[in-house]
């Protein structure tokens, strides 16, 4: 009987160290889906888009239109990106600084808050 409960318990903790450890995804690797997390260092910002270089690669991340929302993010900071790759860019969530403060771009995949310009039907509650 333990070593059957040593064994399931073994089991599920192997399970969820290899879903920690598929959470993060280097550039490099990046495929079309939602809810993935990347980490790296900016590498240069215009606007609300910026490099973002893991060390693997280099892709733009677009965290929305700057009338939407201001980031001032910097380069050299180390940045947590949840989001969507869509083929050229990454399409920004949530970013969270080096520091632990976390931005909300937008609650998921779908269309943006800001969608329809800044007189039209974008909605900040969709944050």
């Amino acid at each position: 009987m333990q070593s059957s409960l040593l064994f399931a318990l073994s089991s599920t903790l192997i399970a969820v160290t290899s879903l920690d450890a598929q959470a993060q995804v280097a550039i490099r690797e990046l495929q079309r889906n939602p809810g993935i997390t990347i980490s790296g260092v900016i590498r240069s910002v215009v606007g609300n888009e910026f490099i973002l270089d893991d060390g693997t690669g280099q892709i733009i991340v677009d965290a929305g239109p700057r009338w939407y929302h201001q980031l001032n993010l910097s380069q050299g900071e180390q940045v947590t990106v949840v989001g969507e790759y869509d083929d050229y860019d990454f399409d920004a969530y949530r970013i969270t600084r080096e520091n632990g403060e976390v931005t909300q771009i937008r609650k998921g995949p779908g269309r943006p808050p800001w969608a329809g310009g800044p007189h039209g039907a974008g909605d900040r509650r969709n944050r």
